[in-house]
């Protein structure tokens, strides 16, 4: 098995090179602020995404990663660089955006607002890539697993009640920046918070008892979800989607999946999934999408998806594949 594997694993980092090195391309929507209502910069999706549900109409949000762009790694052009200087609010997530502290130095502006979205979240730290398997007890008697690259792990926004305390900040900065509709801002904030909260609820009602806790993923963004729910992560490779297992962990993940009798392996929909597809090959399961909402695809976009659209998708992708 282990010289199938290892010949299919090199096919698969090869493809996944050659599939994957178009990070900077231009953004898509708007290039330059129309000066008619505050302006605000967030940097990528789910920040663009809950940004817009709190502003209504009272703010020009201009998201800087463009769609359908893996976010992990992209770098802003001159073009960006001028939409985070001209902006009156600038929102970001924290820790995915390794370029936001750098450009906000050097686009100075001391009337900006910035909020970073995950500061006051109780952020989980990842572990080493060698350290296999280390699950840590959480609420019900249940397992999270987090099998990382190292540093603190960005991805709150996939677990919807974390999404509300971001929700909550980005509220607040609106109305420090714009505090004549301050009401609005916060109706506003109330009724998306309110939708969160539904889904939430129906995260809990799908996830609870499933037939295995046990779900592999090829990219490990799911360990706030994991946390949440009582679920267990088992991530492919670490927190960055690029990175890729070795030979090794590769073997490792099989030979869990079988034990754990595991039928469906997840991937995510802006990263290449040979990887995913070749665990699964050997252990003769299936691939589906779990989306880390990093950015939609074209796809997703033509569907009118946003981001309570697409964890309704994830939460109905998990409950199938847990209770397969």
């Amino acid at each position: 098995m282990k010289a199938w594997l290892k010949a299919s694993f090199i096919m698969a980092v090869a493809s996944s090179i050659v599939l994957t090195g178009c990070g900077n391309s231009k953004p898509d929507s708007l290039s330059a602020f129309s000066g008619k209502k505050l302006k605000v910069a967030a940097s990528f999706y789910p920040m663009v995404e809950f940004t817009k549900q709190v502003a209504g109409d009272h703010a020009e949000v201009i998201g800087l990663v463009p769609a359908g762009v893996e976010p992990h790694d992209w770098e802003p052009s001159a073009q960006e660089m001028k939409l985070i200087k001209e902006a009156d609010v600038f929102v970001y997530n924290g820790i995915v955006e390794g370029w936001a502290e750098a450009s906000l130095k050097s686009a100075a502006n001391d009337k900006r607002v910035v909020v970073e979205a995950s500061k006051g979240i109780d952020l989980l730290e990842g572990l080493e890539e060698e350290e296999e398997h280390k699950e840590e007890p959480k609420k019900d008697g249940a397992k999270v697993e987090e099998h990382h690259d190292g540093g603190q792990d960005p991805h709150v926004w996939l677990s919807p009640a974390l999404a509300q305390q971001q929700v909550a900040s980005i509220q607040a900065a609106l109305e420090k920046a714009d505090p004549a509709h301050k009401d609005d801002y916060k109706k506003n904030a109330d009724a998306y918070i309110a939708k969160l909260k539904e889904l939430d609820q129906s995260f809990k009602t799908d996830l609870n008892n499933p037939k295995r806790k046990e779900f592999v993923t090829q990219h490990a963004a799911f360990a706030y979800l994991a946390k949440e729910y009582g679920l267990v992560q088992v991530p492919i490779a670490g927190l960055s989607p690029e990175q890729e297992p070795t030979p090794d962990k590769m073997v490792s993940i099989i030979k869990f999946a079988k034990e754990k009798q595991v039928k469906t392996i997840f991937f995510e929909s802006l990263v290449d999934p040979k990887v995913a597809a070749t665990i699964a090959k050997e252990i003769g399961a299936k691939t589906e999408v779990l989306n880390p909402l990093e950015g939609l695809t074209d796809e997703e976009m033509k569907k009118n998806l946003d981001y309570v659209g697409v964890m309704k998708n994830n939460v109905a992708a998990l409950k199938k594949a847990l209770n397969e």
